[in-house]
């Protein structure tokens, strides 16, 4: 009988070990160097983690659902495919993969590719990429999606830091061309007129630019949903990412340093603003103070509504806590807030959009995707964002979610739904995080 009960008692304290919270740590990787392994901390062999990663990479980059092709000997583009499009979306969340990943020959061959068919080499638009092109390189749109240049900075000079610049491509260069790019210039009203979408360009009561397209918001400090005369008057929550300034605050040496530095905190303060205080959603895109949109038509405004875009918002102040954590009482309290919202509707069953107070839409509120009609799911996108949020969760809802993504499949949904692109980098960025593989990479000492 004492044997069982010491064999019982070993078996508890095991079993309350394994139950144990998530920890977070106090200090990000810019000052420590180190980054945390949260699926080793809830449980998981390295083996079967590093497993876990490379293959999902494989899945994305090479299996059979891929989204990765090479063109010839020298390119390479990212596909939506389910749109038959290349968006700078993609392009830039390929490189940083690549980088990331250590592979220079996914990274030159998809680089070779933006700068020949996306980027502008002249004109207003100079420095800037056209946000979709058609497999062929044809464009769809010569505008802009700020996300794109943002990930493009930072990739660029990760890959100056991992490889140098004497390879072929000249990284950081490239990287502080964009950055020159971005900066205000002053606009004919010509040029003004030319940067407004084409159906609002003689309509004399629109106000018109009086500077050329900035990436950042001069007055703001904030990041525009399009760099030009429309879309630079609002954000998107999900362009924000604090920690990639820092990046270029200490990588660039584009001389704005200061800059970047200011742009990283006025954008954690905008987050508090647009975020809401009771569910922790946010919506797709908002204006600068954070407040919802008006005047789009409807008892909600679609784009006031948490969907695609928002999805990454969980996971992008899981990266600025993870690098920088400068505002970790914030985000931890906003990582559980947001946790608890989804375990509410249940952890298996929460869906992929929602109005910011929690109800859920209706009709055409909701989004359609790639062609499907519209419907709310379970979407693989939100699941993996869900869970790379954990890196800031001490609650025991942490675990699950870190378990939700560990046991998530990627394959087709009840309707039939597969996103091979959006879903599969999520994810893929998700495992990247909590396995402790997505890092700020520094120049070989």
């Amino acid at each position: 009988m004492k044997r069982l009960l010491l064999t019982l008692c070993a078996f508890s304290v095991a079993v309350a070990s394994c139950q144990k919270p998530l920890k977070p740590w106090d200090k990000g990787a810019f000052e420590t160097g180190e980054y945390r392994n949260v699926f080793q901390e809830a449980g998981y062999s390295q083996k079967d983690i590093d497993a876990k990663v490379d293959g999902i990479f494989n899945d994305v980059f090479f299996g059979k659902n891929r989204i990765y092709f090479e063109v010839g000997d020298t390119m390479g583009y990212v596909s939506d495919v389910k749109n038959k499009d290349v968006r700078t979306e993609g392009q830039s969340y390929g490189l940083m993969v690549a980088v990331q990943m250590d592979r220079k020959d996914i990274f030159d061959r998809i680089w070779r590719w933006t700068k020949c068919y996306m980027q502008h080499q002249d004109g207003v638009r100079k420095g800037y990429f056209a946000w979709s092109c058609k497999i062929d390189g044809t464009r769809n749109s010569d505008g802009a999606a700020s996300d794109g240049e943002l990930y493009f900075v930072t990739s660029l000079l990760f890959a100056s830091n991992r490889w140098g610049d004497n390879t072929g491509i000249n990284y950081k260069a490239e990287a502080q061309n964009i950055l020159n790019c971005t900066m205000p210039k002053e606009l004919s009203e010509e040029e003004s007129r030319a940067m407004l979408p084409p159906f609002m360009r003689n309509n004399d009561t629109i106000k018109l630019p009086k500077s050329s397209m900035f990436l950042i918001d001069p007055t703001t400090k904030l990041i525009t949903f399009t760099p030009d005369g429309y879309g630079q008057r609002y954000t998107d929550p999900s362009y924000h990412i604090p920690a990639f300034y820092e990046v270029w605050a200490k990588y660039a040496d584009d001389g704005r340093s200061d800059y970047w530095k200011e742009c990283a905190q006025k954008s954690r303060e905008f987050l508090h603003k647009a975020i809401n205080e009771t569910t922790g959603l946010n919506p797709d895109m908002c204006n600068f103070d954070g407040s919802l949109m008006q005047g789009f038509g409807g008892r909600y405004n679609a784009g006031n509504n948490f969907r695609y875009d928002s999805w990454r918002v969980p996971m992008n102040i899981a990266l600025d806590y993870e690098w920088s954590c400068a505002d970790k009482e914030w985000q931890r309290a906003y990582g559980e807030k947001i946790q608890n919202f989804f375990y509410s509707q249940g952890i298996n069953d929460y869906v992929d959009q929602y109005r910011v107070d929690g109800t859920k839409p209706e009709g055409n509120e909701i989004l359609p995707a790639g062609g499907f009609p519209r419907a709310l799911r379970h979407s693989v996108g939100i699941v993996s964002t869900l869970g790379a949020a954990s890196v800031m969760c001490s609650h025991p809802k942490a675990k699950e979610f870190v378990d939700a993504l560990w046991n998530l499949k990627h394959e087709p949904l009840a309707d039939g739904f597969y996103d091979e692109y959006y879903d599969g980098l999520l994810r893929l960025f998700a495992v990247m995080h909590l396995s402790g593989r997505y890092r700020i990479i520094e120049p070989k000492k």
